[in-house]
């Protein structure tokens, strides 16, 4: 049985979506595995000091480096599999969605964190994108009004909902800073994904 064009097309976003996924996580991890076994342990530096530093000029340049670095490998896993989940549910309808959610999430994690961040720390990972797909998953539904947004926003809740605890200062060594402004910046994203669709017919 051939396939149809639109069989086709379909598989071949689907492609398209999981080469766009695979290669960002597989920069994570080649950042991780250099740095483990290569900077910690010959030449004792790491790349964790180019992670967003609070109200330090030099560290701005975390807000764009800072999603690809982590502590750890556990670290690391830990952003792995939410990163996948959530960054598909977020390209499901159109993958440049996940281009845009992930710039604005980004940004506002990193910028609101370099704003209310403790002087002297370093914050790594990409928890802060995360939590922007999270915050644009949950309430794009409600901007959206449509059946789509509606069930991914209930899929959304029912895998990762308790992650929104992570906004608050409750647990030690988390940047909850970065998932704080990260999910108001997936909020955002999804209000303004939403009226451009509306305006769009």
């Amino acid at each position: 049985m051939r396939s149809t064009k639109g069989e086709r097309t379909i598989a071949g976003e689907l492609r398209n979506q999981f080469t766009i996924l695979l290669g960002l996580i597989a920069v994570a991890w080649t950042l991780e595995i250099i740095d483990q076994f290569l900077l910690r342990s010959v030449s004792r530096t790491t790349l964790d000091v180019y992670g967003i530093v609070p109200q330090s000029l030099i560290g701005l340049r975390g807000i764009l480096f800072a999603p690809f670095l982590h502590g750890n490998f556990a670290h690391l896993i830990g952003n792995t599999i939410p990163f996948v989940v959530l960054g598909w549910l977020v390209m499901l309808r159109e993958t440049s969605d996940f281009f845009i959610v992930s710039i604005i999430a980004g940004l506002s994690s990193g910028l609101g964190t370099w704003l209310i961040g403790r002087p002297g720390t370093i914050h790594i990972g990409a928890s802060g994108v995360i939590f922007g797909y999270l915050g644009y998953l949950l309430l794009r539904g409600f901007f959206e009004r449509s059946v789509l947004a509606i069930s991914l926003a209930i899929v959304t809740a029912i895998l990762y909902g308790s992650l929104v605890w992570g906004v608050l200062p409750f647990q030690y060594g988390i940047s909850w800073e970065g998932h704080l402004f990260g999910f108001i910046g997936g909020v955002v994203a999804a209000w303004m994904l939403a009226n451009e669709r509306k305006r769009g017919g």
